[in-house]
């Protein structure tokens, strides 16, 4: 027999769903920690910390997204970046997520996944939204730019490494591990997505002690908090 609500309120609806949310994906806990000081822990962020590399992020993403109900999904975190496009200190936002070495070697050079006709080693991001965070962040007086970010499963560390790279994709702005990964995960759930990087060292000979790691960190967290206003005006 059905019982009268004694406060004369409607039971919840179990399929009623949540606002959507933007989730935030980053590799590391320093990163993570950094962008929810940023969005002071807006509710309307899930921020995660999936791992380092492609399969993890991808992973990572995938199985937040299976839980969720998102908008968009951004890869966040600090990079590498080419020198004379983004310099220490900068930030990048993706026009472009590219995996960059997801192809084949051969006596002639690298091939693309594209060019074997394997599938694609780019995903746009999220064009409208991409721009208007870069336009953000260069108006809170922040160096940005927009540009294609290139993800690795091995960081570049020579110089040789660096120029291929930047032959290989005119306008290359930052290097990192996870971007592409993560845009996967969403571009299979139908979300679009975006990718911001700090920039905390030169792609290029490795020198760890030019790398400023804690200065991009701080940039990461700058620009997190702009966010909000970008995502949700």
């Amino acid at each position: 027999m059905h019982q009268p609500n004694p406060q004369g309120r409607q039971p919840a609806d179990p399929f009623v769903r949540s606002a959507p949310k933007v989730l935030i994906v980053t590799a590391v806990e320093a990163e993570r920690l950094a962008v929810l000081e940023g969005i002071a822990d807006d509710p309307r962020f899930d921020v995660i910390a999936a791992g380092v590399g492609t399969a993890a992020a991808a992973a990572g993403t995938a199985a937040a997204l299976a839980r969720g109900h998102y908008l968009r999904v951004v890869s966040a975190g600090i990079a590498g970046g080419f020198a004379g496009t983004a310099e220490i200190g900068s930030l990048v936002v993706a026009s472009r997520m590219i995996a960059a070495d997801l192809g084949s070697d051969s006596p002639d050079g690298f091939i693309s996944v594209d060019e074997l006709g394997f599938g694609s080693s780019v995903i746009p991001a999220e064009s409208g939204v991409s721009a208007a965070l870069a336009g953000a962040l260069s108006g809170a007086g922040l160096e940005a730019r927009l540009g294609p970010v290139l993800t690795v499963a091995t960081t570049t560390g020579t110089l040789e490494g660096a120029q291929a790279l930047a032959a290989r994709v005119p306008g290359a702005a930052a290097e990192g591990m996870e971007g592409f990964g993560v845009a996967e995960a969403a571009r299979q759930f139908g979300l679009p997505a975006l990718e911001l990087r700090a920039i905390s060292n030169a792609v290029g000979p490795r020198d760890r002690a030019a790398w400023k790691i804690g200065e991009a960190l701080g940039a990461l967290r700058t620009a997190s908090s702009l966010l909000p206003e970008v995502f949700f005006a």
